[in-house]
């Protein structure tokens, strides 16, 4: 798949669109969904095109996917997320219903959240 550099997340990295931003470094921006599955439901995104996981570990520079993953956990603590627990998850493709073609990881938190899939 190619990168849509018109992507809405794109778009919210280039200040074009504005996010209820809740955390930013030189690697990621983090900031609330706008349509939350859960009490806390944040999104945190790689600053470059990257459109999935698969890209962006075959085509990122090494800084930028530790930097990342190191955003991830920080979101996570400063939600006061640590104690209760939360899910991350990142779709990837048609299959897996990724809406934004631009790599991004949700966190869920707030709530007891069950079972991650149903047959």
């Amino acid at each position: 798949m190619t990168y849509d550099l018109e992507n809405i997340f794109a778009k919210i990295l280039r200040g074009e669109i504005p996010c209820d931003k809740v955390y930013e470094d030189d690697f990621a921006l983090a900031f609330h969904d706008i349509n939350p599955q859960a009490p806390v439901h944040i999104l945190v995104i790689p600053k470059g095109a990257y459109v999935s996981m698969a890209d962006f570990t075959a085509s990122a520079p090494a800084d930028l996917i530790a930097g990342f993953f190191r955003a991830v956990g920080q979101v996570a603590r400063e939600a006061g997320l640590e104690d209760a627990g939360y899910r991350i998850l990142a779709n990837a493709g048609a299959d897996a219903h990724q809406e934004v073609p631009h790599l991004h990881i949700h966190i869920f938190g707030g709530k007891r959240l069950g079972p991650m899939l149903t047959r």
